[in-house]
C-alpha cells in the first residue's frame, strides 16, 4: 500500500466510525518527516478512543504496524505514527488549540471520495 493509498485508507476508516472534520494533506514538498498527515475530530474522549483503537485494527489487517501511539491515555488527542502517514485525531476543542491545518497550510489537501468505499462495500 503506497503512502497515499494508506492515508485515504485511514481517511475512510475514520470517516466509517464518524469521525467529522477528516483532513488528508500532502505534506511531502514541505517536510522531511512524513508524506501524509490525516487529522480528525472525535466528539469526546471515547469516540477517540474507539477511533484509534478502530483504525489501528484496520490497519492491522491489512498488515500495517504503528511504529508509535502517543496520547491514548488522555484522550483527547492520540497520534498514530505509521512513518509515512501520521494520523492525529482529536477532540474538536483540543483541535481547535493545536490547529494543525493551519500549522502546515502550504501542503496539498487531497481530496477523498468517502462515498467510494461506501459503494464497495
Amino acid at each position: 500500500m503506497t503512502s497515499l493509498e494508506k492515508a485515504v485508507f485511514a481517511a475512510k476508516v475514520l470517516d466509517d466510525k464518524k469521525a467529522f472534520q477528516i483532513e488528508v494533506i500532502d505534506v511531502r514538498k514541505i517536510s522531511d518527516i512524513t508524506d501524509y498527515f490525516v487529522i480528525a475530530n472525535g466528539s469526546v474522549n471515547t469516540h477517540v478512543h474507539s477511533l484509534a483503537d478502530e483504525l489501528e485494527l484496520k490497519l492491522r489487517e491489512q498488515g500495517i504496524h504503528p511504529l508509535h501511539i502517543e496520547g491514548y491515555a488522555s484522550g483527547n488527542w492520540v497520534l498514530l505514527d505509521y512513518t509515512d502517514v501520521i494520523i492525529h485525531i482529536f477532540t474538536p476543542e483540543t483541535r481547535d488549540f493545536y490547529d494543525l491545518g493551519r500549522l502546515w497550510n502550504d501542503g496539498e489537501r487531497i481530496k477523498v471520495d468517502y462515498e467510494e468505499k461506501k459503494e464497495e462495500a
